[in-house]
């Protein structure tokens, strides 16, 4: 509904400002729009320092944190500091789906390499096809960089499993160990959801594909 020329309307909120920000807030995964009410009332009656960093927070995101033209991961600096990091095994690459699976791993502790962020899994019912990822730039990595062990660690549903045994075909014919995350992580499950003891077995127990 729209604010009428008087700048009022028959609704539950007594500011335009109030519903604006809970409809924002509604568009959010996993936020509905009753919770999204709950947090538009908290970040009224909060401290305004705390509104107001939370606000430069995300204009901070917004104008500074792009992605990564090494591995496609979330950054600040081209390349991004894992990619920087010397202390990183070079020769093993983990491939996974979003970058929210990276920081997954990475609270695991059971991985020191390096990553590659596809962006996304294949989905021919949504019309996401091996063009719409990040499949050749991995390609080219793998032309430049001493990689010798490729860990595929997409989602355990039918996209990622779709798009490891699409990687494990267009992989297999360049010499390189190509293992695939452990059973541990639930079938149908996103790795970013499971718990760190979980994800660290699955990578630690990944085995050879076939």
């Amino acid at each position: 509904m729209a604010w009428d020329s008087r700048g009022s309307r028959d609704v539950d909120y007594s500011s335009r400002y109030l519903e604006e920000l809970v409809d924002l807030l509604a568009l959010l995964p996993t936020i509905g729009r009753k919770t999204a009410q709950r947090l538009a009332f908290h970040l009224l009656k909060t401290d305004e320092a705390e509104a107001l960093g939370l606000a430069l927070a995300i204009q901070r995101i917004r104008k500074d944190v792009g992605v990564c033209e090494t591995c496609g991961n979330i950054a600040e600096t081209q390349p991004c500091y894992l990619c920087r990091d010397p202390k990183r095994e070079r020769t093993v690459l983990c491939v996974v789906e979003q970058p929210g699976d990276v920081v997954a791993v990475e609270k695991s502790g059971a991985y020191r390499g390096q990553y590659h962020v596809l962006r996304g899994a294949l989905s021919p019912l949504d019309g996401v096809g091996p063009e719409d990822l990040r499949i050749e730039a991995l390609y080219l990595r793998l032309d430049e960089e001493p990689i010798e062990e490729i860990i595929l660690a997409t989602n355990p549903t039918a996209q990622g499993e779709a798009t490891a045994h699409y990687l494990h075909q267009g992989l297999s014919a360049r010499g390189l160990r190509i293992t695939r995350i452990a059973r541990g992580v639930p079938v149908g499950a996103d790795l970013e959801l499971s718990d760190q003891v979980t994800l660290a077995r699955a990578l630690e127990g990944r085995k050879e594909m076939d």
